[in-house]
């Protein structure tokens, strides 16, 4: 793939159902495609409307979606700038290894510095060996002294309203 047929854009309403798809792709990779509850309207929400949560680039070929990185913004105290995470990165298998994942990902990198960004972070699941690989070639290590934790939708209505759990 030569790389002046490779483009980033980012991405517009109109690409809730392509994001969807690539979604749906990356969950079945990741072996979790059964824990996928955003469909295209939520998508359209969140990416498009008033407030966006979270932002997405695409990654194209001669005007073929391949691949797509959905990230959003956070902050860190201890740095006193906003930081950049992202959330998901995801080329189709058919489009692995010519460097699009790479590009993406230096698209990003570019906003973050761009934007005063003090980090970028992401997580990856550990049994992910080929990501793994390409992140620390590109310099990222793993923050092994910290441990993710998550509280799903239930868990956050419990919270709220202990009586309705």
């Amino acid at each position: 793939m030569p790389d002046s047929a490779l483009r980033i854009r980012d991405a517009v309403a109109a690409d809730a159902p392509l994001l969807m798809t690539l979604i749906r792709e990356l969950a079945e990779y990741e072996r979790m495609l059964d824990e996928v509850e955003a469909d295209e309207a939520s998508l359209a929400r969140h990416l498009f409307g008033p407030n966006p949560s979270a932002h997405a680039i695409i990654a194209e070929v001669d005007g073929t979606p391949i691949g797509f990185a959905l990230y959003f913004y956070n902050f860190s105290t201890f740095v006193g700038k906003p930081g950049l995470y992202l959330e998901d990165l995801y080329v189709r298998p058919d489009h692995r290894g010519v460097g699009a994942g790479k590009t993406l990902l230096l698209h990003l990198v570019g906003k973050a510095v761009a934007e005063d960004c003090g980090r970028m972070e992401w997580s990856v699941l550990d049994w992910n060996t080929p990501s793994i690989a390409f992140y620390e070639s590109l310099g990222a290590r793993a923050m092994k002294e910290w441990i993710g934790y998550r509280l799903d939708e239930d868990g956050l209505r419990n919270l709220v309203d202990p009586a309705k759990a």
